[in-house]
């Protein structure tokens, strides 16, 4: 692996996709000196990045998000657009390892040379989003890929994290809309820029409508995220490509309208001010779990909330003290 800084920031905006892969894999590492040079490539790519349109695609499972994924891809390779999918997948919590099947789940649009897709595993992250997934997207952007497509590990109450990094935040579905409405969780539906509901297809298209004004009637009830954008219920068919291109409008409808009103601008504010937070929250639990008086009294403290010795809070107090010291 190239130790000089500079090779990997040329490399990266000379569109080599090798060099691209292996700038990923660096910022996803978690040897302390990886992150350092990691920091430092990220802030030399910076202002080469803020241009591509980023999309989250989340969904329960058995939606065909892949299916999907792989239909608006080569729409947009079609267009002239430039495609990199950031594919989370979830993590064995017992060996830390990943399924990372996106690419044969996807082997139309990998073929293509206008994508770049990148597996990430989640690592167990809470939000479904891998934790170096905003520095991957910000690497791909920096290599001229202009369409930013995030890819969740599915629907949950820590899903929403990734509605902190896109600008447009997309809840693929599938028909039976009355009983899956119980499943998502009102965060979610909050945050949404837009409700498809695909496999309307055949004998399912009755199924999806019903599904839509199911779906379209249930957010009558919330609150639309901005003033501005009120999130429509569409139906499409990944795997007849029916309905894709009307998705696609919408994305552009939407960033229209609120970069009009200076809203993006503001989104896109506000979501590297969360980036920072997230950033030294990571941080400070690190150094709390390095701190060596902290590692020696740790399985004692341990051991007496689990006999019911200590409570919770008397404990955490204790722990917290010994890192002003």
């Amino acid at each position: 692996m190239p130790t000089d800084t500079n090779h990997y920031v040329q490399a990266v905006l000379e569109r080599n996709r090798r060099m691209v892969a292996k700038t990923i894999t660096l910022v996803e590492s978690a040897l302390p000196e990886h992150q350092a040079q990691a920091r430092d490539i990220l802030n030399e790519l910076l202002p080469h990045t803020g241009s591509a349109i980023r999309v989250g695609i989340t969904g329960v499972p058995g939606a065909g998000k892949s299916t999907f994924i792989e239909s608006l891809g080569i729409l947009l390779i079609e267009k002239g657009r430039r495609v990199a999918v950031l594919a989370v997948d979830p993590s064995s919590k017992r060996s830390g390892g990943s399924v990372l099947a996106d690419k044969t789940r996807m082997e139309k649009l990998a073929a293509r040379q206008e994508a770049f897709i990148r597996p990430c595993p989640s690592g167990g992250t809470l939000g479904g989003v891998a934790q170096k997934t905003r520095e991957a997207s910000l690497v791909c952007e920096a290599a001229g890929f202009d369409i930013i497509i995030i890819e969740t590990v599915g629907v949950g109450q820590s899903e929403t994290a990734v509605a902190t990094m896109v600008d447009f935040f997309l809840l693929l579905m599938i028909a039976g809309a009355g009983d899956e409405l119980q499943g998502i969780k009102k965060g979610i539906l909050e945050l949404v820029d837009a409700i498809v509901i695909n496999k309307a297809d055949g004998d399912n298209i009755p199924k999806a409508q019903r599904a839509q004004h199911d779906y379209a009637a249930a957010m009558h009830f919330l609150r639309p995220s901005t003033p501005t954008w009120s999130p429509p219920v569409l139906t499409c068919s990944a795997l007849e490509t029916r309905g894709i291109d009307t998705l696609w409008q919408t994305v552009l409808d939407h960033r229209r309208k609120l970069s009009e009103t200076g809203e993006m601008k503001e989104k896109r504010r506000s979501q590297a001010l969360d980036w920072m937070w997230m950033l030294i929250e990571e941080g400070l639990k690190e150094k709390f779990r390095a701190n060596s008086k902290i590692k020696k009294l740790l399985p004692r403290i341990i051991r007496d909330i689990e006999k019911g010795i200590a409570s919770p809070t008397e404990a955490a107090g204790e722990l917290l003290k010994l890192m002003d010291n």
